[in-house]
Formats: C-alpha cells, sequence, structure tokens
C-alpha cells in the first residue's frame, strides 16, 4: 500500500472500524443525528438533515462529504479509499456501491489506487447501483436500478444498463408545474 494512502494511522483506521461495527451499526433506525456526528468525530463533512441509514458502510469517512439533506440507504457502501462527495438532495439508494479503489491490472504487482466520485446535487442512484473509480454522477441526474456506471453521466440524463448509458433528458417540475430541463 502506498505511504498515506488511507490519510490516518492504522490504530486511527481501526478505531473508526470498530465505532463503526458497534456504535453506528448497533444504533436504532431513527438517530440519524448519532450518525452524523459519529461521522463528523472522525472528519467527514456532512450537511445538516442527512439521513444515513446504521446498514451503510464507509471505509474511511475522513474522504467523506455530503451535502445537506441528502439520503444514504441500507446497505449502502461508501469505498471510500479516494475522496467521495455527494452534493445536497441526492439519494444513494439501498445496496448501492460507489467505489472509488481498484488495481491497476497492467503491473504484475496489481498495485492498488484511489480516484474520487462525484454525486451531484439532486441526483438520484436507484437500488443496486455501482459506481466506478473516477465517475462524475452530474446534477440531478438519475441513474436506474441494477446499472454500472464507468463513464460520467451528464447533468439532468437519465441513464440505465450495465455499461450506464444515457437514454434522455430528465424533465423537471417546479412549484407552479413547468417543466422544464435544466
Amino acid at each position: 500500500m502506498p505511504p498515506g494512502f488511507r490519510g490516518k494511522p492504522g490504530w486511527y483506521v481501526q478505531l473508526w472500524w470498530l465505532v463503526q461495527s458497534s456504535l453506528f451499526a448497533g444504533s436504532p433506525q431513527v438517530l440519524y443525528g448519532w450518525r452524523r456526528f459519529l461521522l463528523r468525530l472522525f472528519g467527514a463533512k456532512v450537511g445538516k438533515g442527512v439521513i444515513i441509514r446504521p446498514s451503510a458502510r464507509i471505509t474511511y469517512p475522513w474522504k467523506l462529504s455530503i451535502g445537506d439533506f441528502s439520503w444514504v440507504g441500507d446497505d449502502v457502501v461508501l469505498y471510500t479509499l479516494g475522496e467521495i462527495e455527494i452534493g445536497a438532495n441526492a439519494v444513494i439508494s439501498q445496496r448501492s456501491y460507489l467505489c472509488t479503489g481498484s488495481h491497476d491490472y497492467t503491473r504484475p504487482t496489481f498495485d492498488i489506487y484511489a480516484k474520487p466520485i462525484a454525486i451531484g446535487a439532486e441526483a438520484w442512484l436507484a437500488t443496486d447501483v455501482f459506481v466506478a473509480p473516477g465517475v462524475r454522477i452530474g446534477r440531478g441526474a438519475v441513474v436506474g436500478a441494477r446499472s454500472s456506471v464507468f463513464e460520467d453521466i451528464p447533468d439532468c440524463m437519465m441513464a440505465l444498463g450495465t455499461p450506464a448509458k444515457a437514454v434522455k433528458r430528465r424533465m423537471l417540475s417546479n412549484d407552479d408545474g413547468d417543466t422544464s430541463g435544466r
């Protein structure tokens, strides 16, 4: 593993894993503020009103940023070997997996590497979506259930499949009923 790859010393990583498996995962569903507190205590940037289910797993919280009023569902894995940024009012649905790390298959030693993932504000990843290292999902984008995202998804696009492809523009309605894309 490259020096400094985790961003914190080994004992600190182990402490987080103990806290996550006990105080975080063992907390009742309604204690969203408690889980926000624990993540912030370990260096995550977590906005107000964020909903994080107790079964969500975060590898290194100090590499995580979540905007106001976003939602992280049951059994979501935020594999934060690299930075993950989730914008405000975004939804990461159950069993989704955001994977910032992989191994260099061109090297006989399979060296590990990390690339950041960015999920735009008001984006929705439906159930069981996989997002690969280095991917950006645009503001207001929607990724269909069980899709695998290996390339960036533009703002306000609906994408689906494996590999996920943009299929149409998302039409948004404002408070007066007008629908338009952004």
